[in-house]
């Protein structure tokens, strides 16, 4: 596919929170218009009549917003006639309707729905990524508490327990310990009422790392390898290029590219590997959008993450992912109290060259939920590492 661009030309999102938010900032410079399609609006095009659901970030940049759930068919065909081409922002969705809803309305949706499906559960995951060659962590689908004592005999404790479909940021996981949490973990999880379960076995690793990929038939642009810093399971420092052997990060990015090949995926995807402390790099998880790993690019590449998938879905040619700078740190701004949302300490930031704030919009904060983030960048990493990590300490959200 590839579109003329025009003031006509509409991109639809699905979701339309931060994500969205800030590749439709990347549309905006190409003079095309964004759709949000989230189920904040009783009423398309209207305020909402609800004053308990505020406006999404999205929201408050496109007068294009419509409501729906992710279920309801007939409000996602609808949707998707208004727009040029639909993509997303998470991946709460089941591959199958997309499917009916591209063919129904006409509209191309990237990712497909094809590379969508292979990707939309964390078992159809880690099965999609095994069959093509891609070393997975070990992982086994579980049916009931006799699956997780297997499990567990042939990789031992602790091991993670996860909902397949619908986690995110520690949410939907659960460690096990011992056999004597086997049916807590199940149940807490849903798995004695049909959710669907798997069992992954804990990796002792070195480092998180991370790459974006992004694709389309004109070409494909693989951004540096980075390391993600994780806190209570929710990223809170990326750190680019990773700080690791070189021959490291060429296996990382060359297993990101191939993975992407294997889904014939169209747009950005994103990567998160283990580096193990026996030097191996093992797939975790992935994504098919933009990620929080990849904010960085906005300021550090010579083209964010963003604005490659806006082009890459419109069938224009990705631009460079050099660095502009030797290193980039991004810190993301945590919320540290349950209240509506108000920044503090931003300040800090102006005395700073090479530093720059993203707030997100959100209007209510609470606590550990992501607000927005820090990127820093220069020329040698310890510095950049602790003005990053004062900065963000300094903001309040």
């Amino acid at each position: 596919m590839n579109l003329l661009l025009s003031p006509d030309t509409t991109i639809g999102f699905l979701g339309a929170g931060q994500l969205a938010r800030m590749s439709a900032t990347a549309a905006y410079q190409l003079g095309i218009r964004t759709a949000a399609y989230s189920g904040t609006y009783v009423d398309s095009m209207e305020p909402s009549s609800n004053d308990n659901k505020p406006l999404q970030p999205l929201e408050l940049m496109t007068p294009f917003r419509y409501p729906g759930t992710f279920e309801d068919e007939d409000r996602l065909i609808r949707f998707a006639r208004t727009c040029d081409v639909v993509t997303l922002e998470n991946e709460f969705m089941d591959g199958e309707l997309l499917g009916r809803a591209e063919r129904a309305s006409g509209t191309t949706f990237y990712p497909s729905p094809a590379t969508f499906r292979q990707l939309e559960s964390k078992l159809l995951e880690k099965d999609t990524f095994r069959r093509a060659g891609i070393p997975v962590t070990p992982y086994q689908q579980v049916s009931d508490i006799r699956d997780l004592e297997t499990f567990a005999g042939d990789h031992g404790y602790p091991f993670v327990l996860k909902s397949s479909k619908g986690g995110y940021d520690g949410y939907g996981n659960v460690t096990v310990s011992s056999p004597e949490e086997h049916v807590a973990a199940f149940r807490s999880l849903g798995g004695d009422q049909g959710h669907e379960l798997i069992a992954e076995a804990f990796i002792p690793f070195q480092k998180e790392l991370a790459v974006q990929v992004a694709r389309n038939r004109t070409g494909t642009v693989v951004y540096p390898c980075c390391e993600t810093i994780q806190e209570n399971h929710i990223c809170q420092t990326v750190i680019a290029p990773a700080p690791i052997a070189k021959n490291l990060t060429e296996e990382a990015c060359n297993l990101a590219v191939a993975a992407t090949e294997a889904i014939d995926g169209i747009g950005l995807f994103a990567f998160e590997f283990f580096l193990t402390d026996d030097e191996k790099i093992l797939l975790n998880e992935s994504a098919p959008r933009p990620h929080n790993s990849g904010h960085y690019t906005i300021e550090g590449c010579v083209t964010s993450q963003f604005e490659n998938h806006i082009r890459t879905i419109l069938g224009l040619n990705p631009g460079s992912s050099q660095m502009r700078r030797p290193y980039a740190v991004m810190e993301n701004l945590l919320g540290r109290h349950n209240r509506p949302a108000r920044v503090e300490g931003a300040e800090e930031l102006w005395s700073t060259s090479d530093a720059h704030l993203h707030i997100y919009g959100k209007q209510s904060s609470r606590v550990g939920r992501k607000m927005g983030h820090i990127t820093v960048l220069g020329d040698r990493l310890e510095d950049v590492r602790r003005e990053a990590a004062r900065l963000a300490d300094a903001v309040v959200i």
